[in-house]
């Protein structure tokens, strides 16, 4: 039996959990898949059908549209969840599922979940 590596790095540890969420989560046509990434300065955000295999709506804490109400990395996460609502409101979606990316549910990821709930997206 062949013998499973340990991930050595923290990169390598988020893969495997995002692997993990990835087996039960997948987004269709009429409920998305709101997909978070989130790097050392910056945030994204993408709604992504993967039953076409197509991207939706891409957002990142460097769009030109991006209105921020709180200063910081965290105000701008959540700013992206406004913003990824507001535009998924203009295509007509109105439920989407949430992808923390291997990310814990904590800080910018769930700043960007609140902001996509409070421009009237569901989970």
């Amino acid at each position: 039996m062949r013998p499973i590596l340990k991930p050595k790095t923290n990169r390598e540890r988020r893969y495997r959990r995002h692997l993990r969420v990835r087996k039960s989560i997948s987004g269709t046509a009429q409920r998305p898949r709101l997909a978070v990434f989130r790097s050392l300065k910056h945030t994204y955000a993408q709604l992504v059908d993967d039953d076409g295999g197509k991207t939706l709506i891409g957002v990142s804490d460097l769009s030109k549209d991006l209105l921020r109400d709180k200063p910081g990395k965290v105000g701008a996460a959540y700013a992206v969840g406004l913003l990824v609502g507001k535009k998924a409101g203009e295509l007509g979606i109105k439920s989407i599922v949430f992808d923390r990316g291997g990310y814990l549910y904590h800080g910018r990821v769930k700043a960007v979940a609140d902001g996509a709930r409070a421009s009237g997206l569901e989970f």
